[in-house]
């Protein structure tokens, strides 16, 4: 039931805007010197390009014209 509730929530919304994702997974498993982080030296700082990071964004049309839900007439 959540999986369908999930898949129609992700389709209404899909028509509003678009997400992207990104990830450094690849970019750090691409770095030998990442492969053992923190594994052999327990307490020793993980290096900055050895951080895994996830971002999404998320952006809409903002060309379209605002909607007016107050229900009164344009036309008054």
């Amino acid at each position: 039931m959540r999986i369908a509730f999930a898949a129609a929530a992700v389709l209404l919304l899909s028509s509003c805007g678009t997400l992207g994702y990104e990830d450094s997974n690849a970019a750090v498993d691409a770095r030998p010197e990442c492969t053992d982080s923190n594994g052999s030296r327990p307490g020793e700082p993980l290096a900055p390009w050895c951080k895994r990071e996830q971002a999404a964004t998320w952006s809409s049309d903002s060309d379209d014209a605002p909607l007016d839900l107050s229900g009164k007439d344009a036309d008054d």
